[in-house]
């Protein structure tokens, strides 16, 4: 039987394995009679590490029926080329099929910075430097994939940039220099698809950290994640307070378009989430979103299905051959206390909890696209 490894990110990146058989997906299949909003995304996911593919077709099928026009697909370069110039696309061509059988628009999370690590790199690349990364070599990785996948029209190369350069701002030259040359070069052969990098806006509010993002405002569009959490990952705001910090990101970034890459509110009440406040913040969300349109390139809410508790963080994720440490320090603000609120907030910031009810978010999300459409 056939593996599939599906990346799913949230400030770190977590692997879902999906036990998989045969998957055709024939032209006369792709559905095309509901309207899509191509702005309005759900990262979609599985309720457990193993799924078949004709569930996960379904829930695809389900995920589509809510009128979104994209997902999230996260791709990691030691997934996709293990050898030099040999490439295996078995998992991502049947996520990206899924994709575009249900008509949905393509963000791809490339890792480059993924946080404080950097990739992961296959090991043929070894562990580099931002500085010796190589233009080239980026530039050609990333090609391969849009010209294999046409659905993809947003790639997001560094994820929570903000923490690779908090201590490290004598860094931020030498990225924006790899950023700009990789963009050149893609925009000549890919003039459509659109480039950016993508911030946690949490932190850079929690930690002040606008500057970085000011700095680092690259490219198309300028992406952030949202969770309405302080430092240790409880939830801090009620949704009127978290629908004004969505307002901040213009003040720190004024002269782009802005991208929402995974917003989110978990319903876990180890965290100080509930229910109704998931809710509440969906309306606060689509509001927003309303009185915005113009300067918002794409909202993505993460994500559509619970997990197990206890499954969605540790303390080294592993992603292929890599591991990515999250966390730090001792006592109250250990890794350990961080990591347990991190695993509950994540686990549960789904619209549908693991045994398939959808919770009253997910009703909310349908509706609110229903009304924008």
């Amino acid at each position: 039987m056939n593996k599939i490894i599906l990346g799913v990110a949230l400030g770190i990146a977590v692997i879902i394995a999906l036990a998989a058989t045969v998957l055709t997906l024939p032209d006369s299949e792709i559905i095309t009679s509901q309207k899509h909003n191509e702005k309005i995304g759900l990262v979609i996911n599985s309720p457990s590490q193993s799924v078949s593919l004709q569930q996960l077709d379904e829930i695809y099928s389900d995920a589509s029926s809510t009128a979104i026009g994209r997902s999230n697909v996260y791709l990691f370069w030691n997934i996709i080329e293990p050898q030099r110039g040999e490439f295996d696309w078995s998992q991502s061509d049947v996520l990206m099929g899924l994709n575009e059988k249900n008509n949905l628009k393509v963000t791809l999370f490339f890792s480059v910075i993924n946080g404080e690590t950097l990739g992961p790199f296959p090991d043929w690349i070894g562990r580099p430097s931002i500085n010796s990364i190589g233009e080239e070599r980026l530039v050609n990785i990333l090609d391969e994939i849009l010209s294999r996948y046409h659905i993809v029209d947003s790639v997001i190369i560094a994820g929570e940039t903000e923490s690779q350069f908090r201590y490290y701002e004598q860094n931020i030259p030498v990225y924006k220099e790899l950023f700009s040359g990789v963009y050149d070069k893609l925009k000549e052969k890919h003039p459509d698809v659109k480039f950016g990098n993508s911030f946690a806006l949490h932190h850079v509010l929690n930690k002040d950290l606008g500057h970085i993002v000011s700095d680092l405002a690259l490219g198309d569009f300028v992406a952030f994640s949202y969770s309405p959490v302080d430092p240790l990952n409880d939830i801090v705001k009620t949704p009127l307070e978290a629908k004004e910090d969505l307002k901040k990101v213009f003040e720190i970034v004024p002269n782009k378009k802005i991208g929402f890459f995974e917003t989110s509110w978990s319903t876990s009440n180890f965290v100080g989430g509930n229910n109704t406040s998931q809710k509440d913040f969906l309306e606060k969300l689509f509001e927003f979103y309303s009185e915005n349109e113009s300067e918002i390139e794409f909202l993505t809410w993460y994500r559509q299905y619970d997990r197990p508790e206890g499954t969605c963080a540790t303390e080294q994720q592993e992603i292929g051959d890599e591991s990515i440490s999250v966390g730090g320090g001792s006592g109250f603000g250990s890794s350990e206390y961080i990591i347990e609120r991190l695993n509950h907030y994540i686990c549960s910031a789904g619209l549908v909890d693991v045994n398939g009810n959808p919770k009253p978010g997910w009703n909310e999300f349908k509706n609110q696209i229903e009304m924008i459409n």
